[in-house]
């Protein structure tokens, strides 16, 4: 059997280990940026804790504001921001390289100048010289150098974005009709979805944030900061989710032992995903009176809608799954969920993430309601809603997803699966201790955002909060407990000198996969344009009219 030149040249290009040039360098690049998000785990979790700890009043030796909100501030970023970008980049770039055979053009471009711009935000963070919180409002203003950093991570991750548009492009080119397999589909709609909802608080940035603390301009709009910071502020916790998501689906449902359910559902979910995640930022600015009511109503309904394609999610992954079970001999109606491997790490994580979901989920359609929200808002509901999508349902399936890379990373076997999955269950365990609580006191109305309650004209209100402080410091100690069993596993694993029984990079195939699918399904262009159209009707009048009412630190035109 004859071959070309192009398969010869890569046969040629295979190591001693199997792997070639293009996936030795999708290798190294990602196992470096998972790392980085690892390594900004492992700095934030017991921040956290701290912070648990200080507000809770139990420890008056530890009470400081000013160290509180470095702290709350440094956790935020790091994990709502380092881990998420550089682990999506990583898997990202590694999925190109393995998947779609092409070497990322700009891999370590990107790498270097999101580390770069993480590095020096970190300064002020650590210092006490950028507490402004996760969402960094102004009129609140840090060292400069902060933002500066924040801008170079997010132009790194714009590199990276490129990468998986040009080789999902090139990938097209060289097989025309066939669809692009769904694992990099879904990866590159998570880079485009990034590449959309970034630039509104890179606008934020570059044209208000910096410009103030580098003292080219003497005012500010907060009006408009709050509106480009809302084109950011809900959709990146789609770009958080997606690929917890991806793991779901193309991870889970293989190492359960079946087969995915939909290939062609896993596409539809991904597209609206990324159509109604992204112009739904005013749920946040219910109370702002900055916008009109009917543009918060349009954001509302695209707050909801999300909601169709993460029931599509629950319904295809746990179809899997129960195919999975029946493979392995489940009877009855609920009999294939006994006979699953919940020994599998992957399954697990996979079956707790869906509980937290669930929970989390329908915690989210509530917030979405006007009256609900009003009501909430600015109680720990919404940090206990925050942490159990976030911290749970998606950190839960970076750290499964991670088990299932790094020994085909590597080419080690995993130091060992009982740790694994003893570390996902406390993991799993902490985050509910922690998570429960905050929905309660939010609902009686504790507020956040702020380092103690001393309430001491309401002794009784008080005191009824102990036993809920009580256990999110529990929580908190054994999510860090399972932190750092996770990166002690991991370390384990990457020095371990056992080799891995499997280093092959394959994942779900679908129960019908399909020969080929409709090319809406399988290109971007369309979904960029729709993305265009429905930006601007959702933001358009809503940031050009600072333009025209000229509000303080905007430009009026035509004056």
């Amino acid at each position: 059997m004859s071959i070309t030149a192009e398969q010869a040249a890569g046969l040629a290009a295979k190591s001693r280990s199997g792997v070639t040039e293009v996936e030795a360098y999708g290798n190294k690049l990602g196992l470096w940026s998972m790392w980085v998000a690892f390594a900004a785990l492992a700095l934030g979790l017991p921040m956290g804790l701290f912070q648990a700890a200080e507000r809770s009043g139990f420890f008056p030796g530890i009470e400081n504001t000013a160290v509180y909100f470095a702290s709350t501030s440094t956790h935020g970023v790091l994990l709502a921001f380092v881990l998420t970008t550089f682990f999506a980049m990583g898997w990202g770039h590694h999925t190109l390289a393995h998947v779609l055979k092409k070497k990322p053009f700009f891999g370590w471009t990107s790498f270097w100048v999101a580390l770069t711009g993480t590095v020096i935000a970190a300064v002020p963070l650590l210092t006490g010289y950028a507490s402004v919180l996760y969402t960094f409002y102004p009129p609140e203003m840090g060292h400069p150098a902060f933002y500066l950093g924040a801008t170079l991570l997010v132009v790194g991750s714009w590199f990276w974005v490129a990468d998986m548009i040009i080789g999902m492009t090139q990938w097209r080119k060289e097989n025309p009709g066939k669809p692009v397999p769904l694992v990099a589909f879904m990866h590159v709609m998570t880079a485009l979805l990034w590449g959309w909802t970034s630039m509104g608080v890179a606008s934020e940035a570059v044209f208000q944030l910096l410009p103030m603390a580098f003292g080219i301009s003497a005012t500010i709009d907060p009006g408009l900061a709050r509106t480009l910071f809302s084109w950011t502020l809900h959709a990146i916790v789609y770009f958080w989710l997606m690929p917890a998501y991806i793991a779901m689906y193309m991870i889970v449902s293989k190492e359960a032992g079946g087969k995915l359910f939909s290939d062609e559902f896993a596409r539809i979910a991904f597209v609206m995903l990324f159509i109604f995640s992204v112009p739904i930022g005013f749920h946040h600015l219910y109370v702002d009176p900055m916008q009109a009511a009917g543009w918060k109503l349009l954001h509302m309904f695209g707050t909801i809608m999300v909601a169709v394609p993460t029931f599509l999610t629950g319904f295809t992954v746990l179809a899997s799954m129960e195919i999975a079970g029946r493979l392995r001999g489940g009877k009855g109606l609920f009999g294939w969920i006994g006979a699953l491997d919940w020994g599998n790490p992957l399954v697990l994580a996979g079956g707790l993430s869906l509980l937290m979901l669930t929970a989390g989920g329908w915690g989210g359609v509530l917030n979405a309601a006007y009256t609900w929200d009003v009501m909430v808002h600015n109680t720990q509901w919404i940090t206990g809603h925050f942490h159990l999508i976030f911290g749970g349902t998606t950190v839960i399936m970076y750290l499964a997803a991670a088990y299932w890379l790094w020994p085909r990373i590597t080419g080690n076997a995993l130091f060992s699966r009982k740790l694994a999955v003893t570390q996902l269950w406390l993991y799993f365990i902490g985050m509910v201790t922690l998570t429960a609580p905050w929905h309660v006191l939010g609902l009686v109305g504790q507020p956040r955002r702020v380092s103690s309650t001393p309430y001491d004209a309401f002794p009784e209100l008080v005191a009824s909060w102990s036993v809920y402080e009580a256990l999110m410091i529990v929580g908190g100690v054994i999510l860090v407990i399972s932190g750092f069993m996770f990166i002690y596993n991991l370390l384990m694993t990457h020095f371990n000198k056992v080799p891995a029984a499997d280093t092959k990079v394959e994942y779900a195939v679908a129960i019908h996969e399909p020969m080929r699918v409709p090319n809406i399904l399988n290109s971007l262009s369309f979904w960029n344009w729709a993305m265009l159209a429905y930006m601007i009707v959702s933001y358009g009048y809503p940031i050009l009219q600072f333009a025209f009412i000229g509000t303080p630190g905007s430009i009026r035109w035509g004056t």
